[in-house]
């Protein structure tokens, strides 16, 4: 089929090569513009490949409408896109778009969907590739997989090993399946549906007297971004590779730094319906550089005893 492909990053980059390797026509690719010196993985893939690029600082312009339309394509392919594309763009296409979600629609919509997912305690996850409308996330679903969610995963884990490289393939499947006659057009439940905000610090912010497992959640789900924080000394201090530790002396204030195990500091946690003790194998305060939770302890004076404050959104 003869494509446009609108897309960045990694995952964008692969789904394009295999589109191409596929002997699918792909007749122009759009990727965001450099940032500074660096230029987006996709964008660097379609001037390897030979495919016609345009990199846009929004997809709203009529220059960008015209050249969708210019392409004649049969399809359009949204792999990874955090800008609005609107229905000038999306609906150019002979048959229309498919576009990438990191769920399974319909909950779970919005850009923050790996975090909301960890954050809420869902044991099973997975992606959707549907068909793009004016809605956020909300066009019918052309393929669905479901992935286990472990609990040891984070927001990054889930996505790199579980939904990365599974993602790309299904994508390529996807434009094989919305080419045929009967291309499935599910539509979503509404009133299954969930929409949340994007996960940032107001969102992230750890309460130590939470039940533990909340708490917990939290981290995983803020794990790499922006990541989970409480407060040392006034200044945030984020923390990173949360796991929950056999139980110890929990009786202790929550936010208790309890021990430096190694490179990992281990914190009292929790409410009394749900009391534990977690370690953190990674941390950062305020602009510093993150490294092991036990080397930065170290670093700023957080030593065992003392007491860490809530984060504050």
């Amino acid at each position: 089929m003869r494509l446009v492909v609108i897309g960045q990053a990694a995952f964008g980059q692969r789904v394009l090569e295999g589109l191409i390797d596929a002997h699918h026509d792909v007749a122009l690719a759009l990727a965001p513009p450099p940032a500074g010196s660096r230029e987006d993985p996709m964008a660097a893939a379609a001037r390897a490949r030979g495919v016609p690029l345009l990199m846009p600082t929004s997809y709203r312009s009529a220059d960008v409408a015209a050249a969708v339309h210019a392409a004649a394509a049969d399809l359009g392919v949204l792999a990874f896109v955090t800008k609005i594309v609107p229905a000038g763009v999306f609906d150019a296409p002979r048959l229309g778009s498919i576009c990438f979600h990191p769920s399974l629609l319909p909950r779970y919509r919005g850009g923050s969907a790996l975090a909301w997912q960890l954050i809420q305690g869902e044991t099973r996850g997975g992606f959707t590739i549907f068909w793009t409308d004016e809605g956020i996330d909300t066009g019918p679903i052309l393929l669905q997989r479901e992935i286990p969610i472990d609990a040891g995963d984070t927001a990054g884990s889930l996505y790199f090993e579980k939904i990365f490289e599974p993602g790309i393939a299904a994508m390529v499947e996807a434009v094989g399946l919305a080419g045929g006659a009967a291309a499935p057009r599910q539509p979503q439940d509404e009133a299954r549906a969930s929409y949340d905000p994007l996960c940032g610090d107001t969102h992230a912010a750890i309460v130590w007297r939470r039940p533990a497992g909340r708490v917990l959640n939290l981290v995983r789900g803020a794990d790499p971004q922006p990541g989970a924080h409480a407060s040392w000394r006034s200044q945030r201090l984020r923390l990173f590779g949360v796991r929950r530790e056999p139980a110890t002396d929990t009786a202790v204030a929550p936010g208790t730094v309890l021990a430096h195990a190694g490179d990992r500091m281990v914190v009292a946690v929790g409410a009394e319906s749900d009391r534990a003790v977690l370690s953190f194998g990674k941390a950062r305060l305020a602009d510093g550089a993150k490294a092991s939770a036990g080397e930065v302890a170290a670093a700023i004076g957080l030593a065992t005893g003392a007491v860490l404050g809530d984060g504050a959104a």
